[in-house]
């Protein structure tokens, strides 16, 4: 039986007194050995978090017991290990982060499809199919026929649209959908605001159409990354065969794992001649560490994936938004 239950939840809902809610959220989440990384922002809530069930439902039942998150909906499965090691309660000015001001989904969002809707949706000859999520996600598992915008990450979403506007508006219907829900809620208000008129996405997301549709009737290619420790699922939401490099931060095959670039918890074939002989030296060391921790019984938090895969991908998002200004302003 599975130790740890897993939640996932988001909301996009007016909560200005956000910043209020931090150190109480914080302390019922360490009181209850729950771990993960909840979001606040003004626009809402945002997070996936793990732990024993009923550190988890108490967890729940608090959220709930907040006026604007008394419907608050979550998704749930199950982990053999811990997802994660640690528990983290960030303010942000975006739930999930577009970058684009006034794109508010509590204002403006797409129509929802439910899980069971889906497969007709996209279907439909007249509908484009577009996978709001980044590239490394893209790469294990997608809807048969989805357009894949090759973005590192959704900052990039509005410039892809900008770019390939001629091909979206070629059909009727744009039909969006993402791991949880939460990014195609920002992304369908943007092109509400963008003026496409039938704009559709997936209520739940992946998870919930893997969760509700059978395997037999799935359209679903492949597997769904998540992030934390589990890196994918299928159908059911068992748990997946990926594994994840931490020289790139990219699921990786069993097979990918026999070549002889990979190195556990250094590289693997994507990047082995990327990385820099300072990089492997420090992900050398890294991992023995992570090995001595092991056989003292003893976590250690380098092995936080999901930690420092977010920690990566906000340092280069900031390295591009300092680059994007400092072009504008004649500087390179």
């Amino acid at each position: 039986m599975s130790n740890y239950l897993v939640a996932a939840l988001y909301k996009f809902v007016r909560l200005p007194h956000y910043k209020d809610i931090q150190e109480p959220l914080k302390q019922v989440c360490d009181d209850n050995d729950v771990k993960g990384t909840l979001l606040l922002a003004e626009e809402g809530i945002n997070g996936t978090v793990a732990g024993p069930e009923a550190g988890v439902r108490a967890l729940l039942a608090y959220l709930h017991s907040i006026p604007e998150f008394t419907d608050l909906v979550h998704k749930e499965s199950w982990a053999e290990d811990a997802p994660f090691l640690r528990m983290k309660v960030r303010l942000k000015k975006e739930i999930v982060t577009m970058g684009v001001p006034g794109t508010d989904p509590n204002d403006i969002v797409g129509t929802y499809v439910k899980p069971k809707d889906w497969n007709a949706l996209i279907s439909d000859p007249d509908v484009v199919l577009v996978d709001t999520r980044n590239d490394y996600e893209y790469e294990i598992g997608t809807f048969k026929g989805a357009v894949d915008p090759e973005t590192e990450t959704f900052r990039e979403f509005p410039q892809w649209e900008k770019d390939n506007e001629e091909m979206l508006r070629s059909k009727k219907k744009v039909a969006m959908f993402c791991t949880g829900g939460i990014r195609c809620e920002k992304s369908t208000a943007y092109m509400k605001a963008q003026g496409y008129e039938e704009v559709y996405h997936l209520e739940g997301g992946i998870l919930k159409y893997l969760e509700e549709v059978p395997a037999e009737e799935s359209m679903w290619e492949g597997q769904c990354f998540v992030f934390d420790s589990r890196i994918s699922v299928g159908h059911g939401l068992e748990e997946g065969e990926y594994d994840q490099c931490y020289g790139c931060r990219w699921p990786i095959t069993e097979e990918e794992k026999k070549s002889p670039k990979y190195e556990k918890g250094v590289s693997c074939p994507r990047c082995f001649d990327s990385l820099s002989d300072e990089k492997k030296a420090a992900s050398k060391e890294r991992q023995k560490q992570i090995e001595l921790a092991k056989k003292r019984n003893e976590e250690h938090l380098a092995v936080d994936m999901e930690h420092v895969r977010t920690e990566a991908q906000a340092k280069k998002a900031a390295q591009k938004e300092a680059d994007r200004e400092r072009a504008e302003a004649g500087e390179g």
